[in-house]
Parts: structure tokens; C-alpha cells; sequence
């Protein structure tokens, strides 16, 4: 959690959010642990990325907001994510090099190919 809060530089109004996407982000990784692995195993790298995850997750839902809304003469303008969805993106690859030593391939499948 102290991780994920340097990380974040989230305060405490967002103390309980974060608690709730470390323990999310711990239960992720600790299900795509491999077979042959404890969480004793990876313990440091586990708690890097679980922070990770969950300040990826935070940054993820920190982005968006209005791009352009225009009403008679008064206008509204907003980021679009885009830095929000580049910082989560790099949290998240961060993440999956810190546990590849230790976990499931995600994103990997076999596909039948017809000969």
C-alpha cells in the first residue's frame, strides 16, 4: 500500500480506493501465479507489482473527462485520457516484467491452424 500511495501520490481521500485496488491487484497476480511457484517465492516482486497494478488501475480511472463541449458562448475543454492511458499502460507493462519470471503468460494461446 505505501508503494502504491508513492507511486500514485495519492491522498487521503483516495486512501480507501487504492487500499481496494492493491488487494484486487494481489489477488490478480496471486491467480496467475505458475504452478510451481509459492507467493514466498516472488514475494518483493508480488508486492511491486500489485502496487503497480493498482496505480495503473488508478491512473486508468483518473483519465477521460471532457474533451470539447461547447454551449452559446461558453466553451469546456478537457484532457482526453491520453496521458492517464499512457501512464497506466506503462504501470501495467512495469508490472507484468516485474512477475514474468513468476507468472502465467496473459496474454498467450495456442490456435488451431487448418492445414
Amino acid at each position: 500500500m505505501s508503494l502504491a500511495r508513492t507511486l500514485t501520490g495519492t491522498g487521503e481521500d483516495e486512501e480507501d480506493l487504492l487500499e481496494s485496488l492493491c488487494q484486487a491487484a494481489e489477488t490478480l497476480w496471486m491467480g496467475r501465479l505458475r504452478e510451481d511457484v509459492i507467493s514466498g517465492d516472488c514475494k518483493e516482486a508480488l508486492c511491486c507489482a500489485a502496487a503497480f497494478t493498482a496505480a495503473a488501475d488508478l491512473a486508468a480511472g483518473q483519465g477521460g473527462g471532457v474533451t470539447s463541449f461547447t454551449a452559446g458562448e461558453i466553451s469546456v475543454k478537457g484532457c482526453g485520457g491520453s496521458e492517464a492511458a499512457d501512464r497506466a499502460a506503462a504501470l501495467r507493462q512495469t508490472a507484468e516484467r516485474l512477475m514474468a519470471p513468476y507468472a502465467q503468460a496473459e496474454d498467450f494461446a495456442f490456435k488451431g491452424v487448418r492445414g
